[in-house]
């Protein structure tokens, strides 16, 4: 909401500011990640909702891919089994991924979906399973049901962006043999936002981006190539859960989206800051060599 200081020719002013920046995205694919804090709080889902909504509403095909790992934890420890993590990726059982089919594809999807309705959006909710949108296999059987990408089958979101849909989809794959896998969140909108080649990536984290102190939020970098990346990585400036990020990032890059951005999903209207305004927000990854 534009503030209740600014007189009416500043806040038209606000507007003119931005039309080269809708003029940009318009009629352009962005993927949303949106996972993290801004999840589970109320107030940040509605604002994050309005935010997607406002660009659906300019012309921005925007594609909104959702975790929900908190909630599945909750729902897990509620059935008295305790959620098990390894190398940060949850090991998945068969009753893990009945969880995981009930909050992500259940839960998660049409909440999000009944959310962008009651902000005036269309949205249609989906799943990496339908139309087989994601190939799986797994990753490795200490993970058990957690799956590795193979491929995937865009034609069903395409064909809900055609129609004028928002889609909003959950991170389930499946392979030939009818078996379902839990897939990363990060990996799977990197490989849709690669397939629709994507005008830009955004992720949607806890963190305000890259920093090359990581508890320091003013060495916040605000571009970097992926060699950069790359050097931050292995001089272990980029650590912990950030290396996954950057990875699915990098992996983006690679399969032909123009640019990604890492972001504190948790500052109010941080898309909107991220993509209508001069300035930005969080860490934008591109193509390119060293600076």
């Amino acid at each position: 909401m534009l503030d209740k200081k600014l007189s009416n020719a500043e806040r038209a002013e606000v507007l003119v500011q931005a039309l080269p920046h809708i003029q940009k995205y318009s009629n352009q694919v962005v993927v949303v990640k949106y996972g993290g804090n801004a999840m589970v709080n109320e107030e940040l889902k509605h604002q994050v909702m309005t935010d997607v909504v406002l660009l659906w509403l300019i012309g921005v095909k925007v594609v909104l891919v959702h975790g929900g790992g908190p909630e599945m934890n909750e729902l897990t420890q509620k059935l008295g089994k305790k959620p098990k993590f390894n190398d940060g990726l949850r090991v998945t059982d068969e009753e893990t991924i009945d969880i995981a089919e009930m909050v992500l594809a259940g839960k998660i999807n049409k909440n999000l979906v009944s959310l962008l309705h009651m902000h005036g959006g269309s949205a249609m909710g989906v799943s990496g399973l339908d139309g087989q949108m994601i190939i799986a296999r797994q990753k490795n059987e200490d993970l058990g049901l957690v799956g590795e990408i193979e491929k995937t089958n865009i034609k069903v979101v395409t064909d809900i962006l055609d129609n004028g849909y928002i889609p909003v989809i959950s991170t389930l794959g499946c392979d030939n043999k009818g078996n379902v896998y839990n897939i990363n969140g990060d990996t799977a909108a990197a490989y849709i936002a690669g397939a629709l080649n994507a005008k830009r990536m955004i992720m949607l984290t806890d963190i305000a981006g890259i920093m090359r102190d990581k508890d320091d939020p003013n060495t916040l970098i605000s571009e970097i190539s992926i060699g950069e990346a790359l050097d931050l990585c292995n001089d272990g400036t980029i650590a912990g859960g950030m290396i996954p990020k950057v990875d699915s990032c990098i992996k983006a890059l690679e399969m032909g989206v123009e640019n990604c951005v890492i972001m504190d999903g948790c500052v109010p209207h941080a898309i909107l800051m991220e993509l209508l305004t001069p300035e930005g927000a969080g860490t934008l990854i591109r193509k390119g060599g060293r600076l």
